[in-house]
C-alpha cells in the first residue's frame, strides 16, 4: 500500500486514468479536485507504483474526523485487477473500517469486496445502486429560454439550509456541512425567481460529478432543470471535466431526460456502498 503524495505522481494518475474511463470516472474525478487544489483534503491510496492495480481514494484523517458522518468518509475505488483491491480494502488500514463510510465506484467487483466486508469486517452495508449517463458534448443538450425576472445563478452559503432540507440523504447537521463544503468548493448554478428566492440548483461534488440536482415541486415542469444542468455541464466540460452524473434505477422520467439531451449510458452500474448510517 502506497500513499501517493507526490504532484507529479498525481499528475501521471489522472492521465492514466483518464484512459480508463468510463470506469474509473469516480476516481479520476476526485484526483482531478485533488490536482486543482485539493479543497476537500482527498488523498490517493495504490497498491503499486506506478503499476498500479488498485487505487482509492479517500478523505485525510484529520478530515474525516467525525466517526459517524458518512458524507464525509466518502471513498472513489477502481482497479485493474480485482484481488487487487480487496486485498487494498480488507488487508491495509487503506480503509478505516471503524467509520460510518461510503465507497464508490463503477465496478461490480467494489460491491462485492463490500459484501465481504460485511463478515470480514463487522460492518453493515446498504448498497445503492445507480446509473451513470456521460455527456461527451455539452454543447450539444438542448437550450431553453427562462421567463423575465428569473436568472440563473450560483449558489451560496445562504441556500444551504434549503438545499440540505430537499436532499434525499440530508436534512441533519452532518449533511448540512457537507453540502456547505460544497458550495464553496466546486461548480453550482442555480436558478433565482423574480424575488430572489431559490427554486432549482445544482452542483459539482467531490468526485465531479453533477450532483444533488433538485427543483421545488412548484417550479416543475419549465425546463428549469434543463437550464442549469446545461450551464453547469459547459462549465464543467471547459475546466476539462468528464460530464457525468448518477440516476436512480427507478427514476425513469430522469432516465429519459439525459437520453434526450445526449447523455450516455455507462454499461456499468455505479455502486455506493454505505458501511453505517447515512
Amino acid at each position: 500500500m502506497l500513499l501517493l503524495s507526490c504532484p507529479s505522481k498525481l499528475q501521471m494518475l489522472e492521465g492514466m486514468l483518464k484512459k480508463c474511463l468510463p470506469q474509473a470516472i469516480g476516481v479520476h474525478g476526485t484526483v482531478m479536485n485533488i490536482n486543482r487544489g485539493n479543497p476537500l483534503g482527498h488523498e490517493v491510496i495504490v497498491d503499486t507504483w506506478p503499476n498500479f492495480k488498485a487505487v482509492l481514494t479517500r478523505p485525510h484523517r484529520k478530515v474525516a474526523s467525525d466517526d459517524s458522518n458518512c458524507h464525509v468518509n466518502t471513498y472513489a475505488a477502481f482497479y485493474h485487477d480485482l484481488d487487487a483491491y480487496r486485498t487494498l480494502a480488507l488487508d491495509t488500514d487503506a480503509i478505516n473500517w471503524a467509520q460510518s463510510l461510503q465507497i464508490q465506484g463503477n465496478q461490480q467487483g467494489i460491491l462485492e469486496v463490500s459484501q465481504e466486508a460485511v463478515t470480514i469486517k463487522n460492518v453493515p452495508l446498504t448498497p445503492l445502486s445507480y446509473i451513470t449517463f456521460l455527456t461527451p458534448d455539452p454543447n450539444k443538450m438542448p437550450e431553453y429560454r427562462l421567463d423575465p425576472g428569473f436568472t440563473v445563478s450560483t449558489l451560496n452559503a445562504s441556500h444551504v439550509d434549503l438545499v440540505n432540507e430537499t436532499w434525499a440523504y440530508g436534512g441533519n447537521e452532518q449533511s448540512r456541512r457537507y453540502i456547505a463544503s460544497l458550495v464553496q468548493a466546486f461548480f453550482s448554478f442555480c436558478i433565482l425567481d423574480p424575488n430572489g428566492q431559490l427554486i432549482s440548483w445544482n452542483i459539482m461534488n467531490h468526485a465531479g460529478a453533477i450532483a444533488l440536482a433538485y427543483t421545488l415541486p412548484s417550479h416543475r415542469g419549465k425546463h428549469y432543470f434543463s437550464v442549469i444542468e446545461r450551464a453547469l455541464s459547459m462549465r464543467a466540460h471547459s475546466a476539462g471535466y468528464p460530464v457525468y452524473r448518477h440516476v436512480a434505477l427507478s427514476n425513469v422520467p430522469m432516465q429519459r431526460i439525459q437520453e434526450y439531451q445526449g447523455g450516455h449510458k455507462i454499461p456499468d452500474l455505479c455502486h455506493y456502498c454505505i458501511h453505517g448510517e447515512i
